[in-house]
């Protein structure tokens, strides 16, 4: 599938409106088509997260939790910040909390925020993707 091919198929299916709204984009830079992500500072309590990179600056403790549906794990909380320097809480759960480590670069996809004692965490959750880009 060439190009025009890929753009004729979404112009198909859309009606020839905007391909895609908000944060994610795709933009074209040398045959290769990339999605843009979004910034820290778009982020809105109780919102998806379709795509995020931050740097992590800081990593807490790791702490044991159980839900109200009685399963347990582990959880930290860590501060990062986009390329524009906005500062983000970001939500680490589980086999994450060992991947990401202070100064990673990571990507969410399909995440989610919440606003939680005041501070706007974002995190991949049960469904979501966390990468570490490095």
């Amino acid at each position: 599938m060439n190009d025009h091919d890929f753009i004729s198929m979404f112009r198909g299916s859309f009606s020839g409106t905007r391909l895609l709204a908000g944060a994610e984009m795709f933009k074209r830079n040398r045959n290769v088509w990339a999605i843009e992500g979004m910034k820290a500072k778009e982020l809105r309590p109780e919102s998806k997260v379709d795509v995020i990179e931050l740097t992590i600056r800081e990593k807490g403790t790791a702490r044991d939790f159980s839900s109200r549906t009685g399963s347990t794990g582990k959880v930290c909380d860590a501060k990062a910040v986009d390329e524009e320097g906005t500062e983000v809480s970001v939500s680490l759960w589980n086999e994450e909390i060992d991947r990401v480590q202070a100064n990673d670069r990571i990507r969410i996809t399909n995440g989610w925020a919440r606003e939680w004692r005041g501070n706007l965490q974002v995190s991949a959750g049960r469904f979501g993707k966390l990468e570490v880009l490095k």
